[in-house]
């Protein structure tokens, strides 16, 4: 039941993808052998499905290299069939120089791969017809139509991209953190390090979760149909990057409570409640963040977290705890900019949950004699 519950999620997951192709496909034959009257256009709808296929996921601008790639890889197979005939030296030859085409051009990995994969396909699978160029122009068609398909005619979800790339990211930041409070509670350090390599793992997440920002920001600019996501969307725009500078402030933060641990510094029972309530922080905003709502509860935990740590710091702390607090204060900043408040106001709200309200400002001295007297 289990399989075939996440076999469906999966065939729900690949649906829209599955449209994009029968529908691009589709029209990429229709124009090239309807419109251009081309008796077997057949590399019009190849390219298309290529296309779109290799760019989930991906910007605008490497989605354009693939079809590039594609066009110029047929292209250079034509013409050089055109000129010296077909064979394993002509064979060699085609990928050569479509492989260094791609390279000069700047392209890259999906650029070379795509143009020397699309010249053998054309120099062991056609002949050739006579008509120099007329299969480069049906891929040209084919990439053109799968770029219109994805981008005006049936884009996908801007949003739907971000959260499946989000999720992930933020429920690998939590799980990090809980087992960091397990383990400082505990006085274990094996745990503490265990929950830092955990997050250190999940800087592959992040960088997903950033790519699915960026193609989604391109989606909503160039698919009109997606333009209603930007409002949602803005909450992940403007939050990925601080939560991106909150992961490497808590990895710092681990790192020294390790530390603290192994040199059998004072570890307050409040300091563990601090990092659970920092992970609980990043789960209410992943949740949150799904529902499309103001992440009013991720910033009240947030500022629970920071609010403990600074109990433990009066409590009494080592070294390396002090080093905790302050990157606990740090990540909890960065967390609040994340759901949204300016950097002055997150800073403001930090210190008067941890209780520094109204620390006295140090007069400094101006230069001058002591004691000198007036003339």
């Amino acid at each position: 039941m289990i399989r075939v519950t996440a076999a469906l999620s999966r065939t729900r997951a690949g649906l829209m993808l599955a449209l994009q192709a029968g529908l691009a496909a589709g029209l990429a034959w229709f124009v090239a052998h309807d419109l251009f009257a081309r008796p077997m256009p057949f590399f019009a709808p190849i390219a298309a499905v290529i296309a779109l296929g290799s760019s989930v996921g991906q910007r605008l601008r490497r989605t354009t290299e693939l079809v590039a790639g594609v066009a110029a890889g047929i292209g250079l197979g034509d013409g050089i069939i055109l000129l010296i005939g077909a064979g394993p030296v002509q064979i060699g030859v085609i990928v050569l120089l479509a492989v260094l085409l791609a390279t000069a051009a700047g392209g890259g990995a999906a650029l070379i791969v795509q143009s020397a994969s699309s010249a053998v396909l054309v120099a062991t699978l056609t002949s050739t017809t006579g008509q120099p160029w007329t299969r480069f122009l049906d891929a040209l068609v084919g990439g053109g139509i799968a770029l219109v398909v994805m981008t005006v005619l049936l884009p996908l979800n801007p949003l739907t991209v971000v959260r499946r790339a989000a999720d992930p990211a933020l429920r690998a930041f939590t799980g990090g953190l809980h087992d960091a409070a397990r383990g400082l509670a505990g006085r274990d350090a094996g745990a503490v390090r265990g929950a830092v390599d955990r997050l250190r793992a999940a800087e592959g997440t992040f960088a997903a979760f950033s790519a699915a920002i960026e193609a989604a920001r391109e989606n909503v600019a160039f698919a009109p149909a997606r333009w209603r996501a930007r409002g949602a969307l803005a909450q992940y725009v403007e939050g990925s990057a601080q939560l991106t500078y909150a992961l490497r402030n808590v990895r710092v933060l681990l790192r020294r409570a390790e530390t603290a641990l192994n040199d059998a510094e004072p570890i307050p029972d409040v300091l563990p409640v601090s990092v659970r309530h920092l992970g609980d922080a990043v789960e209410l905003l992943r949740q949150e963040w799904d529902r499309g709502v103001e992440p009013i509860a991720a910033r009240e935990r947030a500022l629970r977290a920071v609010a403990e740590s600074g109990r433990a710091y009066r409590e009494g702390v080592g070294y390396s705890g002090g080093v905790v607090v302050a990157q606990a204060r740090t990540a909890v900043a960065d967390l609040l900019r994340a759901t949204g408040v300016e950097y002055a106001e997150a800073t403001r709200q930090v210190r008067d949950a941890i209780g520094w309200t109204a620390r006295p400002q140090k007069v400094r001295r101006r230069p001058g004699r002591r004691g000198s007297m007036p003339s």
